[in-house]
């Protein structure tokens, strides 16, 4: 009896080994193809990993190649005219377009440039007399009235706040006073803005970067970024401009460029009875005639030869017609990534060979 159950218990036992054998196998193999698989997982997204961080220092290489591009475009231009207009090669993004393809190719990716002028804009710090620094620029003072007035709806963005109130705060921040006379009502000084739930004091110094505006009373984010409906006042604004006086003194002289200001800067510029008239200056300045512009913007009083202005005077205070300080947008790609570098530059000639370059006052990654 016991030898039957041995030879019965024998024959399994031996199945069962193998059994076991080829389970320890198929375990082996399973963690093999496992850790096979991982591998390969890790180590492509290693290689996409490197990739993307090769491409994104070729598109900074590329982007910052496109400044540099735009500044050599700017200094041939102050080369070949002392003004500066809407009608000039560094204004036309398409002839930009082709100067860089000329200057440099890529096998792969792609590069645009966009400059525009940044003095055909309104000067923040320019509402303020330097190098003083107290008072009222009473030209600059008139055309924010206008540029409120005509660019907002108080209703509807400015929350019934006043141009009036908007300047008065704006022109507390920036004045070198910080005492209890706040400008008019409706202006403030550190007591205000020290009794905030977060509390900060008053800048009394001139604004050095626009969002610094959000910080002021009666400025709200719906009027400096815009809506749906409208564009933000920050679209029109600058706060570059400063010039040397001598004797560490500055002073803002908040001259707009008319040859490339925009519509609602324009509309500010304008006397208050002939605001109106701003579409039709803005239109007499890009009119051609088979692809070439007609009309000469050499004279600071070009303007008067557009219908209807004729007999209109703009304060010769507050416009000009060449700029020194420009903003450039280098727009790069390549495999689906994307960098855009803004860089504000400053034109001027080298003293010791008479050549225009331009020096970088401001740079930032978008």
């Amino acid at each position: 009896m016991n030898r039957i159950v041995f030879l019965y218990l024998k024959k399994p036992i031996l199945k069962s080994n193998k059994g076991v054998a080829l389970l320890v196998v198929l375990a082996i193999m399973t963690v093999l193809i496992t850790a096979g698989l991982e591998l390969n997982r890790n180590a492509r997204s290693a290689l996409f990993a490197s990739a993307a961080k090769r491409d994104k220092e070729v598109i900074s290489g590329m982007a910052l190649s496109g400044i540099n591009i735009a500044c050599a475009i700017l200094a041939k231009d102050k080369m070949d005219s002392d003004l500066d207009s809407l009608q000039e090669d560094w204004a036309d993004p398409e002839k930009t377009e082709q100067v860089v393809k000329e200057v440099i190719s890529f096998n792969e990716g792609e590069l645009r440039v966009v400059i525009s002028d940044e003095l055909g804009k309104i000067q923040v710090n320019a509402i303020v007399s330097f190098p003083e620094g107290r008072d009222f620029n009473n030209g600059q003072l008139f055309m924010w009235e206008r540029f409120l007035e005509n660019f907002v709806s108080e209703d509807e963005i400015c929350g019934k706040v006043e141009p009036v109130s908007i300047i008065n705060s704006l022109k507390d921040w920036i004045d070198s006073g910080d005492d209890d006379t706040i400008t008019g009502l409706t202006g403030a000084e550190s007591d205000y803005y020290q009794s905030l739930e977060s509390p900060y004091t008053c800048g009394n110094r001139p604004v050095h970067h626009l969002a610094e505006l959000l910080f002021i009373k009666n400025i709200k984010p719906e009027l400096f970024y815009g809506t749906k409906e409208f564009p933000g006042m920050s679209n029109y604004l600058t706060v570059f401009g400063v010039s040397d006086t001598g004797g560490n003194t500055f002073s803002y002289n908040g001259k707009i460029n008319i040859n490339t200001a925009s519509l609602p800067v324009l509309a500010a510029i304008l006397p208050e009875e002939s605001k109106d008239l701003a579409e039709a200056i803005y239109e007499y300045r890009m009119e051609t005639a088979d692809g070439v512009y007609i009309n000469n913007l050499s004279e600071v009083t070009w303007y008067k030869q557009v219908p209807g202005c004729g007999d209109m005077d703009i304060d010769e205070n507050i416009i000009k017609i060449a700029s020194d300080i420009f903003r450039i947008e280098a727009h790069a790609k390549l495999h689906g990534a994307a960098r855009i570098i803004t860089a504000v530059v400053k034109r001027e000639k080298y003293v010791e060979t008479g050549k225009w370059k331009c020096s970088v006052l401001q740079q930032y990654l978008n």
